[in-house]
C-alpha cells in the first residue's frame, strides 16, 4: 500500500505534467478529427509523416533524458546553483545543429515521402504536411528539454500552463489554415503541420520567459556548463536520442508495413495509434515523475529509497490507466467511427482497439519502469531492450504477418501488444536487479 506523504509527491509531480499530456492527445485527436474531414487518404498521410517528423526529431529530444537525469541528480545533492546548467547545454546545442538540418530536410522532403508510400495521393498530402513540421523541429527539442527541466526540479506547472497556451493556439490555427476562414485559403494537410509548429514556437518563448522569472537561482542562462558536464549530457543522452531515433523510426516502418497491406489498413493505424495516446501518455507522465523521484534519491545517495520510488509510481500508473482502459474498451465502435468516416475501414479498428484496452495495464507498468532506469542514468540498457525487442522481434514478425502472410491489423496489433507485454517482463526484471544504482553523473 501507498501511504499519503509518498502518494502526494508523485502526484505533485505527475498532475501538472499529465494535464498537460492530456491536452497534447486532446490536441492530437482534433487535429485528426479535422483532417478526418478532408478524407481517410489525409489521415494515413498525416500518420506516417508525423511519425517520420518525430524520427528525424528523436536525436535531439533525447537531450531531455540527460536533462532530467543530470538536474534531478543536482537537485538530490543539494548543488541547485548549477542544476539548470545542463538545460543551458542542450538548448545550445539544439540551436547549433537543428536549425542547418531542419534547412537540409525540407528540401528532401518529396524523396522521403516517396520512400514512405507508393500511394501518390497519400505522397501529395503527406510532403507538405512534412515540411511544415520539420520547421519545427528546433522548437520540439527545445520544448521536450524543458519539460524535463520542469520536471526535475518539481515546477510542472509551468509545462502544464504552457502546454494549454500551445494547444489553444494549435486547435485555433488549424481551424483556420486547414479549412480556409477568415479570407485565408484552405490548405489542408500543410495547414495542420504550419498551425503545430507555429504553436510550438509559441510554447517555446513562455518556456523560456518562464526560467528567466522563476528558475534564476538554478543557473538558468547564467553560464555555460563546464566541458565535463557537457560530456556527460551527451554521454547520457546519446544512447536515448538514439533509441527514439530508432522507436520512432520503427513506427515509421510500421505504418510502411501496414501501409503495404493497404491505405484504408494504414488509416486505422494512425487512429489506434492516436487513441491508445489517450492512456499511453498519462503513463508518460507517471514515468517522467518516476525519473525525477528516482533521481533525486540517488543524489541524496539513498538507493533503496529509489528502488521503492519505481514500484509506488507504478501502482498509481497501473490503477490510472485501468480506469482509462474500461471505456475504451466498452466504446471502441463508437470511438474508431469518429475518426474514419468509412463503416467498412472503420470496421477493421475496433477489435485491435479493445486488445489495446485490455493491455495497457502492463504496458503503465513496464513505461514506469524504464524511465525510473533512464532517470538513473542507465540510458543504454534502456535502449537496448526497446530496439531489440522491437526491431529484432517485432517488426520482422509484423511484416511477415501482414505483407507476406496476407494478416490484417488485428493480427498485426495483436503482435504489438504481445511484443510490448515481454518488454515490460524484461524492465521489471532490470528494475529488481539494481544494476542502475551504481551510476555515477557528474
Amino acid at each position: 500500500m501507498l501511504d499519503r506523504e509518498r502518494s502526494s509527491q508523485i502526484m505533485h509531480i505527475t498532475l501538472p505534467v499529465m494535464g498537460g499530456m492530456i491536452s497534447q492527445n486532446i490536441l492530437n485527436l482534433v487535429d485528426m478529427y479535422m483532417v478526418g474531414h478532408v478524407g481517410h487518404v489525409a489521415v494515413a498521410a498525416v500518420g506516417i509523416t508525423s511519425y517520420t517528423n518525430w524520427m528525424l526529431a528523436a536525436l535531439f529530444i533525447g537531450l531531455s533524458a540527460g536533462v532530467q537525469a543530470m538536474v534531478a541528480r543536482r537537485m538530490g545533492e543539494g548543488r541547485t546553483d548549477i542544476a539548470a546548467r545542463p538545460l543551458n547545454g542542450a538548448l545550445t546545442l539544439i540551436v547549433v545543429t537543428t536549425i542547418p538540418l531542419a534547412i537540409l530536410l525540407i528540401f528532401l522532403s518529396p524523396l522521403i515521402m516517396a520512400q514512405l508510400s507508393t500511394d501518390p495521393e497519400v505522397i501529395a498530402q503527406g510532403t507538405p504536411y512534412l515540411q511544415a513540421r520539420i520547421a519545427g523541429i528546433a522548437a520540439m527539442a527545445m520544448n521536450f528539454s524543458f519539460r524535463a527541466y520542469w520536471s526535475a526540479i518539481k515546477l510542472a506547472r509551468f509545462y502544464f500552463m504552457t502546454l494549454i497556451v500551445m494547444h489553444a493556439i494549435n486547435i485555433a490555427l488549424n481551424y483556420v489554415l486547414i479549412f480556409g476562414k477568415f479570407g485565408i485559403p484552405a490548405l489542408g494537410t500543410f495547414g495542420a503541420g504550419l498551425g503545430t509548429t507555429l504553436s510550438l514556437y509559441c510554447g517555446t518563448a513562455m518556456y523560456i520567459t518562464y526560467a528567466l522569472r522563476h528558475t534564476k537561482q538554478y543557473g538558468f542562462m547564467a553560464s555555460l556548463p563546464s566541458k565535463e558536464t557537457m560530456q556527460t549530457i551527451i554521454k547520457v543522452s546519446l544512447p536515448a536520442s538514439a533509441q527514439q531515433f530508432f522507436y520512432a523510426l520503427g513506427f515509421t516502418t510500421l505504418f510502411w508495413i501496414v501501409g503495404m497491406v493497404g491505405t484504408g489498413e494504414m488509416a486505422v493505424a494512425n487512429v489506434l495509434v492516436n487513441v491508445t495516446l489517450v492512456a499511453y501518455l498519462p503513463c508518460l507522465s507517471y514515468g517522467i515523475s518516476a525519473a525525477t523521484l528516482v533521481g533525486q534519491a540517488l543524489g541524496r545517495n539513498e538507493p533503496e529509497d529509489a528502488y521503492r520510488w519505481g514500484w509506488d509510481v507504478s501502482k498509481l500508473a497501473m490503477l490510472t490507466v485501468l480506469l482509462i482502459g474500461l471505456p475504451m474498451a466498452i466504446f471502441a465502435p463508437e470511438i474508431i467511427a469518429a475518426f474514419i468516416d468509412d463503416a467498412l475501414v472503420a470496421e477493421m479498428g475496433i477489435t485491435p482497439l479493445r486488445l489495446i484496452a485490455i493491455s495497457l495495464i502492463f504496458d503503465a507498468l513496464g513505461v514506469v519502469m524504464f524511465h525510473g532506469i533512464q532517470g538513473a542514468g542507465a540510458t543504454r540498457t534502456t535502449m537496448l531492450v526497446s530496439l531489440g525487442m522491437q526491431w529484432l522481434v517485432f517488426l520482422p514478425l509484423a511484416y511477415l504477418a501482414g505483407p507476406v502472410g496476407g494478416h490484417g491489423i488485428l493480427v498485426i496489433w495483436s503482435l504489438y501488444i504481445a511484443y510490448r507485454f515481454i518488454q515490460t517482463m524484461i524492465f521489471v526484471f532490470l528494475w529488481r536487479q539494481r544494476a542502475w544504482t551504481q551510476i555515477k553523473l557528474n
